[in-house]
């Protein structure tokens, strides 16, 4: 026995090192995804705290946790790869009338993007999953800043919502600074391609970008060309950008003027002095009827000039000065039905002063939401001959935001959150981020009765056959071996055409997610023809995948109440619950626009 011992030990470690190695080929995650690990607290990276930098990691582990502006980054920095930088570069002596008071050098930082393409790559690394204890710096996408606007930010106390505005205004101004600069450079390549040959367009192409050529064609089929103010954008913007309108209406004449517009990138909402408040009453002061007096409605000061053109009209003894009147009062009643709030013009109206005063109702109401919504809470207190002090007031916010009218609602989904301890000088940014794992895409159409691996055409009419089946069938049909069995199938479209192929499918069963009871003769082989070991496995597989759906809302379910509490280096797990609970210490709130049905039941 004992000459046996070092047999046993050396196929123990054997088998040891073996599950090891396959645990490490196959699941390199398996314990980071393990859901009843409660040990393991490190799957997000941290941000080190070198210099007060606090105010800054807080606001950058916040932005990491949000998908929909990490989709923008890689479109924005992708599109401008594939332009090419003759693109979005600035030529000093071009320059128009509305950026002669912006210097080149920042134009051309805009143009290009360099705060986009700094804050995608500290995202992207915050975004890694590393399988121990890791902590990277700030100090690139922090000189990346510095140099965008050329100068240095300060290590002193600082407030987060103002690095916010900074960063976010910034992007937004480089998209459309980039936006100018494409239609630029295809208005130029509108100006050259006319009349060249074919390798002066490849040249233009590499030149001013594919986008040159595009346009160009368009112009060349008889497209009306558009300023670009009012060009239309197919597209979706700056995530962050929104619009609010304020309404304004007379309770007199009932007259409401234009609304005039006015974008945010982060929306303040002021916190109320008392012991607590709730999100909505937030937002109530900023969006709640307001009643004015003493305003000057321009549709009852045209009415009132209308009123005393008539008594002077009565009064008047020479016709020239009845004609003159006349005049005047026509003009007036035009622009009462067309536009009151553009004067008459060559008409004498009374003074400003003799005006009726009317008491309006006035209110604002976001025009265009945003698909990541930022809320600021301003708990500044100041007072006259005083030091300003910290609003202490408890605010409940809630995780799932509805806005907008009962036409125009909008719902919106807690992904991320700041918090602010301390006083109103000084204090610790702590962040809290939602742990978001995309969902696996779907597909409209099933697989069929027989799973994944069928094959059976596409029930996409449009769809094409792989050149690969195409080839197998072929080469079937016409008598040469295949090393690769087949199943017979009544609807291959190998052999057949797109609209044969379509027409037969309408014929046939709708295929499904599970079996059918059934299956037509049609559209399946004969169970029967089949061996019992071939059904069984085509049952197995097939019952596989109709439990997957119920796997993932299973585990989907899971996954949503989990969050990081990040404070610099430090990393914690936390729950919705807890999140929910920072009433008190919580400063800015980030929520991203539902766009599915089931986004809440994730």
């Amino acid at each position: 026995m004992p000459e046996k011992l070092p047999t046993v030990v050396a196929y123990a470690a054997g088998a040891s090192l073996a599950a090891a190695t396959l645990i490490y080929v196959f699941g390199p995650t398996y314990f980071l995804d393990d859901e009843g690990s409660t040990t393991r607290k490190k799957g997000a990276i941290g941000l080190s705290n070198a210099a007060n930098d606090c105010f800054i990691n807080s606001i950058l582990q916040a932005l990491a946790g949000l998908p929909d502006l990490r989709i923008y980054l890689i479109r924005e920095t992708h599109r401008r790869k594939l332009d090419g930088k003759e693109v979005y570069e600035v030529d000093p002596d071009q320059l128009d009338k509305d950026n002669q008071k912006v210097r080149p050098w920042k134009l051309e930082g805009l143009q290009k993007g360099l705060v986009t393409s700094a804050l995608k790559e500290v995202l992207d690394k915050l975004n890694e999953r590393p399988i121990h204890r890791k902590v990277i710096s700030p100090q690139p996408f922090i000189r990346a800043l510095e140099h965008a606007f050329s100068t240095r930010i300060s290590r002193q106390q600082q407030d987060a919502q103002e690095f916010l505005q900074i960063v976010t205004e910034r992007l937004c101004d480089e998209y459309h600074a980039g936006g100018k600069a494409r239609r630029q450079a295809q208005n130029a390549g509108l100006a050259l391609v006319k009349g060249d040959s074919a390798s002066e367009r490849q040249e233009i192409v590499q030149q001013f970008g594919a986008a040159a050529v595009a346009s160009t064609e368009n112009k060349e089929q008889g497209e009306a060309e558009t300023p670009e103010d009012e060009l239309p954008s197919t597209e979706d913007g700056f995530p962050f950008e929104g619009k609010i309108e304020s309404q304004i209406e007379c309770l007199t004449c009932g007259f409401k003027p234009k609304p005039s517009v006015s974008t945010f990138v982060t929306l303040t909402l002021n916190v109320p002095q008392q012991s607590s408040t709730s999100l909505n009453a937030c937002f109530d002061g900023i969006f709640k009827v307001e009643h004015i007096d003493d305003f000057k409605c321009e549709f009852c000061r045209l009415d009132h000039a209308l009123k005393f053109k008539t008594q002077e009209l009565a009064r008047a003894s020479s016709d020239d000065a009845k004609e003159t009147l006349e005049s005047d009062m026509a003009k007036i009643k035009q622009a009462l039905e067309q536009d009151p709030e553009t004067p008459p013009e060559g008409v004498e109206l009374p003074d400003a002063k003799l005006a009726p005063r009317r008491r309006i109702a006035r209110h604002m109401y976001i025009s265009a939401f945003p698909k990541v919504l930022a809320v600021h809470l301003s708990r500044s207190m100041f007072a006259a001959g005083t030091v300003s002090t910290k609003n202490l007031a408890k605010v409940a916010f809630p995780e799932a935001l509805p806005l907008g009218g009962l036409l125009n609602r909008k719902n919106y989904k807690l992904r991320g959150m700041v918090t602010h301890k301390g006083s109103h000088n000084s204090g610790h940014y702590e962040s809290f981020r939602r742990q978001v794992h995309p969902v696996p895409f779907s597909t409209p159409h099933s697989f069929g009765v027989e799973g994944v691996y069928s094959m059976q055409g596409s029930p996409n009419p449009s769809a094409v056959q792989s050149p690969r089946m195409s080839t197998l069938n072929l080469s079937s049909a016409n008598g040469h071996g295949s090393p690769v069995p087949s199943i017979p199938t009544m609807d291959s479209p190998s052999l057949q055409s797109l609209s044969s192929h379509s027409s037969q499918i309408s014929r046939g069963p709708t295929p499904t997610s599970t079996p059918r009871d059934d299956p037509q003769p049609t559209s399946s082989p004969s169970s029967s023809s089949r061996p019992k070991s071939l059904r069984g496995s085509i049952k197995e597989k097939t019952a596989s995948v109709a439990e997957l759906p119920q796997q993932m809302k299973r585990k989907q379910r899971q996954r949503p109440n989990r969050w990081w509490r990040i404070s610099d280096d430090k990393i914690k797990e936390s729950k919705t619950s807890d999140v929910l609970k920072m009433q008190k210490e919580v400063y800015l709130l980030f929520y991203e626009l539902d766009r599915s049905p089931s986004f809440l039941s994730q």
